[in-house]
């Protein structure tokens, strides 16, 4: 299985949205590069979070988005969507959220990465396109990207094939990871299989180890 890079972006948090009224800082806005770029265990070289508390990290070093959502999005959002149009640093062709797996194992050029959890988007995404319901709609449809861990650092570059070499046994979607987070679906069994991946992002594990606390 492997996906096509179609766009490489990277940006620097800045003043560059507003909320209520109010300038936020923000890694949102990126853009795309045809030079290859070093991807180390934190993300991209001249990328950034504003926010690291809930952004970024090793287990969120890279963001991924497929490029198979934008007709979609730019018909509800009515209008033209941007370049890295979701702050991700990696548009996709290829690999959609029903057929990678959390776990899964790829070479990114020269890096090897493995998937994490899906994208959560928050409030900085509906104030780029000032479209408050975004997360909902992200969560309802399931298109939310997903995130890489960096398990060998290397060079990246546009273009390139990103191919999987490691299939998790597992086998959890990032769908599945989606409908058990947002969707309340596939009840304690659902919360245990995925709450118990060993890949899992920290912050996935913590929120879904108190869901399961609070069940008794």
């Amino acid at each position: 299985m492997q996906a096509q890079l179609v766009a490489l972006s990277v940006g620097k948090p800045a003043e560059s949205l507003v909320h209520h009224g109010r300038p936020v800082t923000s890694g949102m806005i990126k853009l795309a590069t045809p030079e290859r770029i070093a991807l180390g265990t934190l993300g991209f070289e001249g990328d950034g979070q504003a926010d690291t508390k809930h952004h970024g990290g090793p287990d969120k070093a890279v963001c991924v988005y497929c490029q198979e959502h934008y007709n979609y999005w730019s018909s509800r959002f009515n209008q033209e969507l941007p370049n890295a149009a979701f702050g991700e640093n990696l548009t996709t062709s290829g690999l959609l959220e029903t057929n990678i797996h959390i776990g899964d194992i790829f070479e990114l050029g020269e890096a090897v990465v493995q998937v994490t959890q899906p994208r959560q988007p928050c409030f900085k995404l509906a104030a780029r396109y000032q479209l408050p319901e975004i997360p909902l709609w992200m969560q309802e449809t399931g298109y939310t990207g997903y995130y890489f861990r960096v398990l060998t650092p290397g060079n990246v570059q546009a273009g390139q094939i990103m191919e999987r070499v490691e299939a998790d046994p597992e086998q959890l979607s990032i769908s599945f990871a989606n409908e058990v987070m947002h969707q309340k679906m596939h009840g304690r069994e659902g919360l245990e299989r995925l709450g118990s991946h060993p890949a899992l992002s920290d912050s996935w594990r913590d929120s879904l180890t108190k869901r399961l606390a609070q069940l008794g």
